[in-house]
C-alpha cells in the first residue's frame, strides 16, 4: 500500500513536470523570433561608436573654436595697438600742422620785415645817389667847391675830411641797412628750411597713417571673417551637440531594451535550468527510489520515528543515525576532525561558543564537493566565514562550506551530489587550512556527523 502511494506520488510529480516543461517550451517558442540580447548589444555598441565619433568631432570643433577665438583676440589686440598708433599720429599731425602754421606766420612777419628793410635800403640808396647827383649838377655843394673855397691848406684838409665823413656815414648807413636785410633774409630762409622739414615730417606721418589705415581696414576685414567663422563653428557645434543628445537618448532606450531582453533571457535560462533540475531531480528520485525500493518500509518507519523528535544538535563521530533518510556524501578528503559540533572554547575569540558545524582539516587546495544535490543560494565572502557556499536541498535541509580558497559555482547553479564546488583554504577567521561543514534543517543547525558518518 505504501509502495503504491509512493509510485502514485512519483507519477503525479512526473506529470506535473511534463506540464511545466510544456509551458516553458511554449514560452521559449514565443520568444524565439524576438531580437536577442546579443543583437541588441551589437546595436548598442554601434550607437556608442557613433556617439564616440560625434564626441571626437565636438572635441576637434572645440579646438577650432579655441584657435579661432585666439586669432580674434590676437587680431583685436593688434587692432587696438594700431588704433592707438593712429590716434598718436593724429596728435602728431595736429602738432605739425600747428607748427607749420606758426612758421608760416613767422615767415610772413620776416618777409614783411625784409620787404620793409629792403625798401628803406633802396630808398636810402636812391636818396644818396640823388643827393650826390644834385650836388654835382647844381653846384651848390661839390668837391671842387669844397676844395677851391678853402681858405687855407688846413681848411682844405678839414673840408676834404668833412666830405669823406659824409661819404663814410652814407656807406655805413647803407651797410647797416644791407646787414639788416641779410639777417632778415637769413632768418626767413631758416624758417623756410624748418617749415620744409615739417612738411617732410607731415608727409611721412600722412604716409604712415595711410599704411595704418590700410592695416586697420585689413584687420577689420579679417575680424569680420573670424566672426563669421565663429558663428559657423557655433552653429556646427550646436548641431553636433543636438546629434549627441539624440544619440544619448537612443543609447538610453537601447540600454533599457537590452537590459529588459537580458532579464528576459536570464529568466528563460533560469526556467530552462529549473526544467533541467526538475528533470534531474526526477531522474535522481527515480534512481534512488528504484535502488532503495526494498528498503521503503524501513525508511517510512524511520521517518515516523524521527518526526516525533526534534533534529539532533549533537552526536558522536561516525554515528549511523541519519534523520534525513537520504544519502549525504563526505564533502572532502580530510586528515582529521579538528573541531566537533557543539559548545567549545573558540580558538580565535577565546570564549565559549556554539560550534554549528564540524571542522575537517586537510592540505590547502583539497577539493570540496557538494554533499547533496541542490541549488546554490550563497557564493560569497565575509570576514568570518571567508569564501563560502550554501546549497539548498529543497527538503528543508541546507549545507554550508566555509573558509575555501575560492569557489567554482555561482548563485542559482544546480549542483549534483559529489560535484566540485571549491577548494579547502584558510580564508576569513581561521587558524589553518580546513573546511567548516555545516548542515541545517528548517533553519536549525544539526550535527553533520549524524549525516555523513
Amino acid at each position: 500500500m505504501k509502495n503504491r502511494k509512493f509510485w502514485i506520488s512519483l507519477i503525479a510529480g512526473i506529470l506535473a513536470t511534463v506540464m511545466v516543461i510544456s509551458l516553458l517550451a511554449g514560452l521559449f517558442a514565443s520568444n524565439a523570433a524576438a531580437t536577442t540580447s546579443d543583437e541588441l548589444l551589437e546595436q548598442l555598441k554601434e550607437l556608442e561608436k557613433d556617439k564616440d565619433a560625434i564626441s571626437d568631432k565636438l572635441d576637434a570643433l572645440e579646438g577650432q573654436q579655441f584657435e579661432n577665438l585666439s586669432k580674434m583676440e590676437e587680431l583685436i589686440a593688434r587692432k587696438d595697438i594700431t588704433d592707438q598708433k593712429i590716434a598718436l599720429l593724429h596728435e602728431e599731425l595736429t602738432n605739425v600742422n600747428q607748427q607749420i602754421s606758426a612758421y608760416n606766420l613767422m615767415i610772413a612777419d620776416k618777409q614783411e620785415e625784409l620787404d620793409q628793410a629792403q625798401g628803406r635800403l633802396t630808398k636810402l640808396g636812391q636818396q644818396n645817389k640823388e643827393r650826390i647827383r644834385a650836388m654835382e649838377e647844381e653846384g651848390d655843394i661839390s668837391l671842387w667847391m669844397v676844395i677851391f673855397e678853402a681858405n687855407s691848406f688846413s681848411d682844405l684838409l678839414d673840408r676834404i675830411e668833412m666830405v669823406d665823413e659824409i661819404a663814410k656815414a652814407d656807406r655805413k648807413r647803407l651797410q647797416e641797412m644791407s646787414d639788416v636785410a641779410a639777417e632778415v633774409q637769413a632768418a626767413a630762409d631758416a624758417l623756410e628750411a624748418e617749415k620744409a622739414k615739417l612738411e617732410v615730417t607731415k608727409a611721412e606721418l600722412i604716409s604712415t597713417q595711410t599704411e595704418l589705415d590700410a592695416e586697420n581696414a585689413e584687420s577689420d576685414r579679417l575680424l569680420a571673417e573670424l566672426v563669421a567663422t565663429a558663428e559657423d563653428l557655433e552653429e556646427l557645434h550646436n548641431q553636433f551637440e543636438k546629434e549627441e543628445e539624440e544619440l544619448l537618448d537612443q543609447i538610453a532606450q537601447q540600454e533599457q531594451a537590452y537590459n529588459e531582453k537580458l532579464e528576459e533571457e536570464l529568466e528563460s535560462s533560469r526556467q530552462a535550468s529549473i526544467q533541467a533540475s526538475i528533470q534531474a531531480s526526477i531522474e535522481e528520485s527515480i534512481a534512488i527510489s528504484v535502488s532503495e525500493s526494498k528498503h521503503q518500509q524501513w525508511l517510512e518507519e524511520s521517518r515516523k520515528e524521527e518526526a516525533n523528535k526534534k533534529p539532533t544538535t549533537g552526536g558522536t563521530h561516525g554515528s549511523m543515525n541519519n534523520p534525513s533518510g537520504v544519502v549525504w556524501r563526505v564533502p572532502c578528503d580530510y586528515v582529521r576532525l579538528t573541531s566537533p559540533f557543539g559548545y567549545r572554547w573558540h580558538p580565535t575569540t577565546g570564549e565559549w561558543s556554539m560550534h554549528r558545524g564540524v571542522d575537517l582539516a586537510g592540505p590547502k587546495g583539497t577539493p570540496i564537493y557538494a554533499s547533496r544535490s541542490g541549488y546554490v543560494t550563497v557564493a560569497t565572502y565575509n570576514s568570518i566565514s571567508g569564501n563560502y557556499v550554501t546549497i539548498n536541498h529543497q527538503d528543508g535541509y541546507s549545507s554550508v562550506y566555509m573558509h575555501m580558497t575560492h569557489d567554482v559555482v555561482d548563485v542559482g547553479d544546480y549542483v549534483k551530489a559529489g560535484q566540485l564546488i571549491g577548494y579547502m583554504g584558510s580564508t576569513g577567521r581561521s587558524t589553518g587550512p580546513h573546511l567548516h561543514f555545516g548542515i541545517s534543517y528548517k533553519g536549525t543547525y544539526v550535527n553533520p556527523m549524524d549525516y555523513i558518518g
